[in-house]
C-alpha cells in the first residue's frame, strides 16, 4: 500500500504480456476458437478466395455460440441493399434464455469493409460465383465467419476430386510402407 508522500507510478504493460491495466488477462485472446465448420462446402465448391467477416448477433446468440451450438449446413450469403447477409445459419436457442431468445434461423448481417463488399459483389454479379461460409470461430472474443468466394462443382468434378484424394492417400500409404521396409502382403 502506498504511503502519503510516496510516488505512485503506473506499471508499464506491454500488449503481448497478456495482462491489461485492469488486471484482466488477455492471453490467448487472438487465437481462433472453432465453433462450427462447413465440411461439405469444400466438396461441393471450388474455393477461389476467402474473407473474414464479423457478424451482427443478439446476446443469446453469442451465449449459444460459446456452447458450440451452431450449424453452417445450407448457409449462404447474398447481397441485399448493398449489404451482405447470411441466410440459413442455424444457431440453437440459448438454454437459459427467456422471452428474449433469438430465432434459430434468422438472417444475420455480415460485417465487412465497403471496399471488400464492392469487390465481392463485382465478382458475384459477373456470374457463376457463390458466397459460402466455410467456418465460424471466435477471434479475440468476436464471432467471425470465414466466407468463401466459390464456384460450384459439377458431379464429375466431385468424383474426380474424390478419386484423386484416394489415389494420393494410397500413394502416401505405399510410400510409408516402403520407407519402413515393409512390403505389401496379398
Amino acid at each position: 500500500m502506498a504511503r502519503p508522500g510516496d510516488s505512485v507510478r503506473p506499471v508499464p504493460v506491454h500488449p503481448d504480456d497478456g495482462v491489461t491495466l485492469h488486471g484482466v488477462s488477455t492471453a490467448g485472446r487472438s487465437e481462433r476458437t472453432l465453433i462450427a465448420s462447413n465440411k461439405k462446402a469444400r466438396h461441393d465448391y471450388t474455393i477461389l478466395k476467402t474473407y473474414e467477416a464479423g457478424l451482427v448477433l443478439a446476446g443469446t446468440e453469442v451465449k449459444s455460440l460459446r456452447e458450440g451450438r451452431a450449424s453452417l449446413v445450407d448457409a449462404f450469403a447474398q447481397e441485399r441493399d448493398g449489404e451482405l447477409l447470411l441466410y440459413g445459419l442455424h444457431i440453437a436457442e440459448y438454454g437459459y434464455g427467456t422471452w428474449t431468445n433469438h430465432a434459430p434461423r434468422r438472417t444475420r448481417k455480415l460485417l465487412l469493409h465497403r471496399v471488400e463488399i464492392a469487390r465481392i459483389l463485382e465478382k458475384v454479379r459477373a456470374g457463376g460465383y457463390a458466397l459460402v461460409p466455410l467456418s465460424m470461430y471466435f477471434s479475440g472474443g468476436w464471432a467471425k465467419v470465414e466466407l468463401a468466394l466459390a464456384r460450384g462443382k459439377k458431379s464429375y468434378d466431385k468424383r474426380q476430386a474424390l478419386a484423386e484424394r484416394d489415389a494420393n492417400r494410397e500413394i502416401a500409404r505405399e510410400l510409408g510402407r516402403h520407407l519402413k521396409g515393409r512390403t505389401r502382403r496379398g
